[in-house]
Formats: C-alpha cells, structure tokens, sequence
C-alpha cells in the first residue's frame, strides 16, 4: 500500500501555538547530549570562535557564545518590549482593572522567590544571584498550558501570558538596574541621544519600521559598551515604536508579527542549544542541595506559585480585582508551578550574575532540574483540576 506523505504536516505545526516550546525542548535535550558525548569539547571551542572586525573606534569582535546571549537575544528582548507595550497600549495590561492581577501576582511571584534565594545565600559568594529564581520563561509556559487545552479555562491562558510579560518586564529592569557595572556615561549619552531620535521619529508619526531599527542597532552597541547589557537595548527600541489601540496593524504589531517565528523557532532555540550544554559529572546532584542549588529550586518551585497565589488571594479578598473567569484558586497554584518555568531568563540571569564555570554548571542544572519539576506538578495539577470540573 502506498504511504502519504502529508505535505503540510510541518507548515501546521508550526503554527500551533505550543510549536516553540516544543522545538526549545528538543533543543535543550539536543545540548544536554552534546555536552555529554565527545562532540561537547569541539562544541565548547565552536562557541568560543570569535567573530567579527576591531578598528581603532570600532570594537565587534567576539566570541560565537557572547554573540548568541548579546547579539540574538537582544531580537529576542526587542519582541518583549514589543509585546509589552502593546499589552499596555491595547491588551491585557491597558487598563488598570485588567491589568491588576497579573501585576500584583507577578510581584509577589518575582519577590518571594528572591527572598527565599538571598534567605539561603545572604554573605556567601553567590549571593548575587537572587534575581536568577525571578524568571518566568513564557515559551515553555504557554507551550504547557496550551498542551492542556480546553481542561483550563481560556482566561488562565491569557493570566499567564500577561504575567509572564510583567515578569519579564521586571527581569528586564532588574537586568538593567543590579547587572549592569562599570557604566561609561559617554557611552550611554549618545545612546540616549539615538534614542530621543527614535522618541522623535514616534512623536512625528514616522512609521518605517527601517527608520526604528537601523538606529537601534547604534543604540545595541553604545548600549554594550557602556556597562549596561546590550539587551535593554531592544526593549527600549521597541518602546519607540509607534502602535495604535484599535484593530489597524501598526508598524509594532508588523514587526511584532515579523519577529515572532524567528525568535521562537530560531533565537530562542540556539539560545539553549549554546548554554544548555551541561555536562552531567559527580556531585551535580550534590550541587542542588547547595545553598545556590536550593535558593534556585526552591525560589521557583515554591516560591513562585506561594507568591502568585498569596498576592492573587489579598488582592481578590481586598476587592482589588477579580480571578480569570471560570477559574479557581487550584487553577491559580498551578499557573503559579507553570511560572516556576524559569529556563531561558533564568540561565540568561545566571550568566551575569557568576563568572566562575562551576557555580553557572550548578545554577544551570538548578534551572533545569527546577523548571521540569514544576511545569511537571503545575501540568498534572491543572489537568487533575480539569477532568474533575469536567466529571462535576
């Protein structure tokens, strides 16, 4: 008998909205075995090439790895600060009723997690990295709750990606406010003069999308140099761009629908597949009863969903706002386990917060191990929650 083959298979699943979470985990599976076979030294050496050109006044010349976390993932925070600001121009965050309770839960899922890290980490030498349990990576959490399909009301859905986009929201300002040292105000001067240009351009209804990004790359690389992470330098390109509340597509929302596919299918992906690679050695399991192993997990096994719900419960009986419809507070521990989904601004924050390889290998495989255990728990308890609704 003849077999088919199914031509649009692959074009269908990658417009399914779980599609980018799935190649991400395919990709960390992919780095963890590279990491673990002979192929991981000549990986090692790959991302440690350096690419680029230095002149006298220009200096682009880096390695393959910090191309990767400075250069792609500053695309990928451009896209943020693109979904940020038209969540506060015309989404889930532009008004102050709507935007309540994922502000307040994101708070609380961002500072009870930091607190319990710095709580088991105070005066020791990892102590910088409390803001590493903060994060929420909203790929993978909404490629979970999407997997759950109609057992979960569709507002959690929307809960979660507005909390994922205030999490990512503060991890940006804690970014550009604890990580960043050395600061060269030179530096910095003229890449607020480009963008007061940009600020301008918005101001005076220029709507060419060319006309934001070309100076947004002077600003990534004054930006750099400058001491503060060249991501920001996306968010705030992204923060000019000018964008409309109703349904007219602006140049934000064409660039937002250019970038999407290639950040969450491609930048997203080699991101992990770059900093995954952890080679599995004696004592890593060790490493996560550590106090920097533990501040991790437990910051975004517990700490996360504690913070979520504590918050979401006083603003609810304090009458500040409202549960998503259809949703009960089981439904909120367990967006509160799918937020304890650090993975890629987790490992993203680690990598500025150490610079000795053992303590990242240790924060990485905390991230990891984290990140599967409570999207796990938050998975099974949301469709447990489901079919006894359903059977009710």
């Amino acid at each position: 008998m003849k077999q088919v083959i199914n031509l649009k298979a692959f074009p269908n699943f990658l417009k399914h909205e779980s599609a980018g979470g799935i190649i991400l985990f395919f990709c960390v599976v992919i780095s963890l075995i590279i990491a673990n076979t002979p192929l991981g030294i000549g990986f090692n050496n790959l991302l440690e090439t350096q690419i680029g050109f230095n002149t006298e006044s220009v200096h682009l010349e880096y390695s393959l790895a910090l191309w990767i976390n400075d250069g792609l993932m500053a695309i990928f925070f451009l896209l943020v600060g693109l979904e940020i600001k038209r969540e506060l121009v015309e989404g889930e965050l532009a008004s102050p009723k709507k935007a309540a309770l994922p502000i307040i839960c994101a708070l609380g899922g961002a500072l009870i997690p930091a607190t319990i890290y710095m709580f088991l980490n105070n005066d020791t030498p990892t102590a910088n990295g409390w803001g590493i349990p903060m994060a929420t990576d909203i790929a993978f959490a909404l490629a979970v709750i999407t997997m759950l399909g109609k057992t979960v009301p569709a507002s959690l859905k929307i809960f979660l990606a507005a909390l994922a986009i205030v999490d990512d929201l503060l991890a940006i300002l804690v970014i550009a406010l604890f990580y960043s040292s050395d600061l060269d105000f030179t530096y910095l001067a003229y890449a607020g003069a480009i963008l007061l240009l940009l600020v301008l351009f918005n101001y005076f209804g220029v709507k060419s999308i060319v006309c934001y990004l070309i100076p947004g790359v002077f600003i990534w690389y004054f930006v750099h140099h400058s001491g503060i992470h060249a991501t920001i330098a996306g968010v705030l390109t992204a923060l000019t761009l000018p964008t409309t509340p109703d349904a007219t597509e602006s140049p934000l929302e064409k660039l937002e629908h250019i970038l999407t596919k290639p950040v969450n299918f491609l930048i997203i992906p080699v991101f992990a597949l770059a900093n995954t690679n952890i080679r599995f050695e004696a004592g890593m399991v060790e490493g996560l009863f550590s106090n920097l192993g533990m501040g991790i997990v437990l910051g975004l096994i517990i700490g996360k969903p504690v913070g979520i719900l504590l918050l979401s419960w006083l603003s609810v009986k304090g009458k500040i706002c409202q549960l998503p419809q259809g949703a009960n507070w089981i439904h909120i521990v367990g967006v509160g386990l799918l937020a304890g989904i650090g993975f890629t601004m987790s490992i993203f924050i680690a990598l500025l917060s150490f610079a000795d390889p053992d303590l990242i290998s240790i924060a990485k495989f905390a991230i990891l191990t984290a990140s599967v255990l409570s999207g796990g728990i938050g998975f099974i308890l949301l469709k447990m929650t489901g079919r006894k609704q359903s059977l009710s």
